[in-house]
């Protein structure tokens, strides 16, 4: 913790990240969580320019049940390291007034709060400590769904076990509130703001001749670069501003769309590669207004031009979004039940099946909604996709890659490493050269004809759908031919998820409702392990 993304390779792309949050929830604070090691002050400064509002460093010490235990062991330094850098590193670069720094992992005391705030922090997390409070015993099973005290767990029984009370959270912060204020007393400081970064009132206790711990030298973590005219902790008037009353979004759909109204609606508008993330905060006022119970295709914004990086991202069910033209990166990143339609141009000299027409990383992380793509898109389509469903007329590399969920129909070539990490939804490939188990990564999937009549009606209908979206010439063909393209599909399925689909389908025939049919099933395929 934090993992890899595979949205996020450049510090400009963690700056899109934090950009394309801002739209999803203009009245949040984007918080972004960096390691504890050396150089996390370069990174800092880069996360500070790129408009974050808190940055959390964490150090080696913490870690849930849930987070890997190579990395609970082996990754990070301590939290006393990363945070004194990041401190001094946003200081020298005159940043550290444009944030907030947060340290966590394993803070247990208003004496861990007092160092931490000397050394730079302003802010604290707590999260091993609470656990403990509420009764964990530190099985590090949270990713089991067997946590015995019943905290970290969807199984009733097991939930039925859980003893906290938020009281016991209550009183132990009041504890270490209470210290810390007993600390600042007796260093004779009235606020956090007066504390922060006073590392002249810290001192190096001294060892025993000949010990390890008389050799370290603390002065990188002691010194204190405040230099004139510049402050030392968080100032409000100084966050990044992002101008998001000059996006698309102000500007035409929260004008000209009307909210209020469940009528079925629609604009015209063009749109540049420099109108990023549109729809996310139109999309985000109709969360707060309706949250998911929109029918499809309410609020319709008709998009002629060149759509700019996370074109569509986190839309919700009810606003659709068509593109005539081409879109950049993150498509559709974390679609939330919303549809995206992109098609080229009428009266291209191109077949459209042959040409890129969207960038790569589209639809990363995305949990409901459709999207129907007429053309090529880039690498890593559908990654971490959990529940949404698209067509589109080929991908790059690594597609579908740590799938869990939903359906991608894919009309064209694909490029290697398909399915890499895929443990749910499914796929269905057009294998025309008969050569796609070259690029499929076979390590969790299997590949199999398209025979079940309900994969062959699902797959003929979501042609069906992208045809009369986008108007796909390569969609059209296939229909038209269906019986002669259906034997060259090619459908790609988890080992796993079939399996659990199975054991549900017999749970379900012995009177099981859903639910309960897929607890029972998930801990019947267990005790097989």
């Amino acid at each position: 913790s934090p993992p890899p993304h595979h949205d996020i390779y450049s510090i400009e792309d963690l700056a899109e990240l934090i950009y394309d949050l801002k739209n999803a929830n203009r009245h949040a604070n984007i918080n972004v969580k960096l390691v504890s090691e050396a150089g996390v002050g370069t990174i800092a400064a880069g996360v500070a320019k790129g408009g974050a509002q808190v940055i959390l460093v964490s150090g080696y010490d913490g870690g849930t049940g849930a987070a890997p235990r190579t990395s609970i062991k082996n990754a990070g330094l301590p939290w006393e390291l990363g945070i004194a850098e990041t401190h001094q590193t946003l200081i020298l670069n005159g940043l550290r007034s444009r944030v907030r720094i947060e340290s966590d992992s394993k803070l247990l005391s208003g004496r861990d709060v007092a160092i931490s705030c000397m050394l730079g922090a302003e802010e604290f997390g707590f999260g091993t400590s609470l656990l403990m409070c509420e009764g964990c015993v530190m099985m590090r099973v949270c990713n089991l769904d067997t946590c015995p005290m019943g905290i970290c767990t969807q199984n009733p029984e097991l939930r039925k076990r859980f003893k906290g009370k938020p009281e016991y959270i209550i009183n132990y912060l009041t504890f270490v509130a209470q210290e810390l204020r007993e600390y600042m007393a007796k260093l004779g400081v009235r606020t956090i703001d007066e504390l922060v970064g006073r590392t002249d009132l810290l001192h190096v206790k001294p060892s025993a001749a000949g010990s390890r711990a008389a050799k370290m030298n603390l002065d990188c973590i002691l010194h204190n670069p405040a230099i004139a005219n510049s402050n030392v902790h968080f100032v409000p008037a100084d966050t990044y501003d992002f101008h998001l009353e000059n996006t698309l979004d102000m500007k035409v759909l929260m004008k000209k769309f009307k909210l209020s109204s469940k009528a079925p609606q629609s604009v015209r508008l063009e749109v540049s590669n420099t109108d990023r993330a549109l729809g996310a905060i139109f999309g985000s006022e109709i969360t707060r207004k309706y949250g998911s119970s929109l029918p499809d295709d309410v609020y319709t914004a008709e998009c002629i031009g060149a759509g700019g990086q996370s074109f569509g991202a986190f839309i919700p069910k009810g606003l659709t979004l068509s593109l005539t033209g081409d879109c950049n990166d993150y498509m559709g990143k974390g679609l939330s039940g919303g549809k995206i339609i992109v098609r080229p141009p009428e009266g291209i000299g191109y077949k459209p099946e042959e040409n890129i027409i969207t960038g790569n990383v589209a639809l990363y992380g995305a949990t409901s909604g459709k999207a129907f793509v007429s053309g090529v898109a880039g690498e890593r389509f559908c990654v971490r996709n959990s529940g949404a469903t698209a067509v589109v007329e080929g991908v790059g590399d690594h597609g579908c890659e740590y799938m869990t969920g939903g359906t991608v129909v894919v009309l064209g070539q694909t490029g290697k490493n398909f399915a890499a990490g895929m443990t749910g939804g499914v796929a269905y490939v057009l294998d025309e050269n008969w050569d796609f188990y070259q690029r499929v990564n076979k390590e969790t999937v299997s590949l199999e004809p398209v025979e079940h009549k309900y994969d062959v009606a699902a797959l003929k209908e979501l042609i069906r759908e992208h045809v009369e979206a986008t108007g796909s010439p390569r969609g059209k063909e296939i229909l038209d031919n269906f019986s002669e393209y259906l034997p060259k599909f090619k459908k790609v399925l988890p080992y796993d998820y079939d399996r659990m689909l199975r054991v549900i389908a017999s749970m379900e025939e012995r009177g099981l409702d859903g639910e309960q049919a897929q607890i029972e099933a998930f801990y019947a395929v267990q005790k097989k392990k």
